[in-house]
């Protein structure tokens, strides 16, 4: 049977392109115009990489090879200085190109079986070698590929895989990172096995009681005897206790060297439904049947939910309106770049399910299988985009990988084949639309089809699409609906409404900002429209299916020197709640809230008038200061409180009605000097070894009371239990985030800390900073 194999460990790695010697004579140029095509360099099987060695140069005295030990997921670039002279669209980092080696060992017993090497990701451009051949080119840094390297290993003798990363291309205008930042697997197989990502099973509502669930498992024949494999399938549907529900089978006849379909179909009574409120999942277990016995299995998790996208009602979900509340995303942490651990990419889905959201768009790339599986798991409307708009046959095997790895999740509604393309506006762009949708169709004829436009007026590609899809220009909306009526629409993008977290100031202090914006989100009618005023465009609009804003969190890259970031997110870089978060929530969420803003800490500016806003999904709010009221606003659905106070030191209350009963209030109080650190686990995840604990580090007063402009300068360290990777609180700190002292902005540093492999006991940390009392956290693991 299958065996799946965590690759991700003591891999060799040395970052740039170094001087090889080059075949001079037919000595050389005879080998490496062979199989073996690397003979020299550090694809090559002999080539010297242990980072304990020296390296004899020709010439030259022995020195350290340069090459280091590192584990996966990884990101080399994260690591780097930012310098104004490099691309700001890729966040002001020098990209460079890089090798890694991983040495391994197969027995004599998987002599017989089928060898391959997954990866999940690795940016940007890859090839891949296994002792000394070249086995694969990859040209996306976003999609996943198997390598099949059963051809070339050995099996008495060490195996060395050989992976070139270049990032010389181009492939993003937002922070594209560099390395292996995804899981690598290493997979055994019988010859005869399922392909991947080979089993599809899709459930069909029959009536009220019953769904029947048509299974295709792709089957390969790997063998080398030339005959042909009669070959059963068999597949299990079973609940989240192990309870089997139904069962089904077929029989195929493949081929050597070849693969089949087995098509059949079960029908399961009475399933729980999944929906965003309930995401019930169940899982599917696939088992091969080759004489008798089994020789591969594979499992995938389904649901069992309705959808229909409506020119006129919008999107329906189990037979019931939704409306879609959605964000987009990239899959960057600020910490640790493009290498982002597991349980961090759930975090981060389980912070938008906070904020109220109930969509995620996967922009601009297949984001990671565990972010997918946390959208699952926790009832998200996903999007789904591939990363390039291309008929080209790396383009259509692009999007084909992204088809068949997520068309078994419940939470996939939409698959987007494009992003604000020009060639959406030219008959060259309606040709490869057409090309690309017929590609969909031909494995998934369920989900709707949509090119994402920023010049929706221009678009000539909505026409051959199931939904039209508009970034931002909500002024189009109404104009597109009188040409498209039969179809739905979908505000694909919106809201790029930039703000820094808790960043609060006057036009006086304009100039001193260095790249600071103000944490009040704008409300004008514009390309970039604020929250308020998209979501009160798309409410009112039947037609409209829903909203996904730019951004769930910061991203680096598309940015402006000093900052390093995008400054769109509702959360910040380092996953810090801004006050946009808190106004989203008074969009999407059910339960009563008020959030307050600014932070009344302005000693020294005493009767200076300071615009109090209030965040609420309450009928009325009233303002007190140090218990006097300041005034009641009423507050129109979708929308929000705004008082003129002067400033006077104290407490600032406010107080939410609903119905006229009191709901929920926000106070926040002017602070003392600071007078102690303290430290906050913000996620309850982390549990095995590679998982990021991640931290907030705060300043109080001898009070207890937070002080949310505290700058402090902060230095961080942890026991052996754990690692720290990376510490961020300034969206304008070029010092790198691998660095343990830093400056803390705005009352808050976030730090990840890595948890390792002697994880035994508590994981501590502990911070340090000059007049403050010291501050340690620990936790068990």
């Amino acid at each position: 049977m299958r065996e799946l194999e965590l690759f991700n460990k003591a891999w060799r790695f040395r970052e740039g392109d170094f001087d090889t010697e080059k075949p001079a004579d037919k000595g050389l140029s005879y080998p490496c115009a062979k199989t073996k095509r690397r003979a020299i360099g550090p694809a090559s099987y002999n080539y010297v990489d242990s980072p304990f060695d020296y390296h004899l140069l020709p010439n030259q005295e022995p020195r350290i090879n340069g090459w280091k030990i590192v584990d996966l997921p990884h990101d080399y670039i994260i690591s780097k200085t930012p310098e104004q002279k490099n691309n700001n669209a890729l966040g002001f980092f020098e990209y460079t190109n890089a090798w890694y080696r991983k040495h391994f060992k197969l027995t004599e017993e998987d002599k017989n079986k089928r060898i391959t090497v997954v990866f999940e990701g690795v940016t940007t451009f890859a090839t891949v070698y296994i002792n000394g051949c070249l086995v694969k080119h990859n040209f996306c840094g976003f999609t996943s590929f198997e390598v099949d390297i059963t051809d070339y290993v050995f099996f008495d003798k060490d195996n060395v895989l050989a992976v070139y990363v270049n990032t010389d291309e181009n492939e993003c205008w937002w922070y594209q990172g560099g390395g292996i930042y995804r899981n690598v697997w290493l997979k055994k197989t019988d010859k005869v096995c399922i392909d991947m990502y080979g089993v599809y099973a899709k459930p069909v509502k029959l009536n009220e009681n019953e769904w029947r669930v048509d299974f295709e498992t792709t089957i390969l024949n790997e063998n080398y005897d030339g005959r042909a494999k009669r070959i059963t399938a068999r597949s299990e549907i079973k609940n989240s206790s192990g309870e089997v529900l139904a069962v089904s089978s077929a029989s195929v006849l493949v081929g050597a060297k070849e693969q089949a379909v087995a098509k059949y179909s079960a029908v399961v009574k009475n399933p729980l439904i999944w929906d965003i409120d309930s995401p019930n999942l169940y899982t599917v277990d696939t088992v091969l049947i080759k004489n008798g016995n089994e020789c591969d299995n594979d499992t995938v998790r389904i649901g069992f939910r309705t959808a229909v996208c409506d020119a006129d009602k919008g999107f329906i979900l189990n037979g019931k309106p939704v409306k879609i509340k959605g964000v987009c995303a990239h899959q960057d942490f600020g910490l640790t770049g493009l290498a982002v651990p597991e349980n961090i990419l759930r975090h981060k889905v389980k912070l938008i399910k906070e904020m109220g959201a109930n969509g995620y768009r996967c922009s601009h790339y297949p984001h990671p299988a565990a972010t997918m599986d946390a959208l699952d798991e926790m009832g998200f409307i996903v999007m789904a985009e591939t990363r390039w708009f291309e008929s080209s046959d790396q383009g259509l095997e692009q999007l084909e990988m992204l088809i068949k790895r997520d068309r078994n999740r419940p939470s996939v509604f939409f698959w987007s084949i494009g992003n604000e393309e020009g060639y959406f506006n030219n008959d060259a762009g309606v040709r490869i639309a057409k090309s690309m949708y017929r590609a969909v169709k031909k494995l998934d004829t369920e989900r709707q089809v949509l090119v994402a436009s920023a010049t929706p007026l221009k678009c000539k590609v909505f026409g051959e699409m199931d939904v039209v899809g508009l970034n931002y220009r909500l002024n189009d909306f109404d104009v597109l609906r009188e040409q498209f009526k039969d179809k739905p629409f979908l505000s694909s993008e919106c809201c790029a409404h930039s703000t820094t977290r808790d960043s609060y100031y006057f036009e006086r202090d304009i100039e001193s900002l260095r790249g600071y914006l103000s944490a009040v989100d704008g409300n004008e009618d514009g390309f970039t429209s604020g929250r308020e005023y998209t979501w009160k465009h798309v409410m009112a609009r039947d037609y409209i299916m829903g909203e996904y804003q730019w951004i769930a969190f910061e991203h680096r890259g598309e940015a402006y020197w000093p900052r390093l970031c995008s400054q769109s997110g509702a959360i910040d870089m380092y996953l810090q709640k801004k006050d946009a978060f808190y106004q989203n929530l008074s969009h999407w969420g059910s339960d009563p809230m008020v959030h307050l803003l600014p932070h009344w800490n302005w000693v020294g500016r005493e009767g200076e008038i300071f615009k109090v806003y209030a965040y609420t999904n309450c009928d009325k709010v009233q303002l007190f200061l140090n218990g006097k009221s300041v005034g009641v606003c009423e507050i129109e659905s979708i929308g929000h409180a705004e008082w003129e106070v002067p400033f006077e030191a104290g407490e600032l209350k406010a107080v939410g009605y609903k119905n006229g009963k009191k709901v929920a209030e926000e106070i926040r109080k002017t602070s003392g000097k600071g007078y102690a650190l303290k430290l906050k686990l913000e996620n309850d995840n982390a549990k095995k070894p590679g998982d990021i604990a991640l931290f907030t580090c705060y300043v109080v007063d001898e009070n207890g009371i937070e002080v949310p402009d505290a700058e402090p300068f902060v230095h961080f360290y942890s026991n052996s239990k754990g690692k720290i990777v990376g510490t961020g609180s300034d969206v304008c700190d070029h010092v790198p985030v691998t660095v343990m002292d830093r400056k803390m902005r705005a009352g808050k540093i976030s730090v990840a800390v890595m948890l390792k492999e002697n994880q035994n006991n508590l994981l501590k940390l502990c911070a340090e900073a000059d007049g403050l009392a010291k501050a340690s956290i620990s936790i068990e693991i």
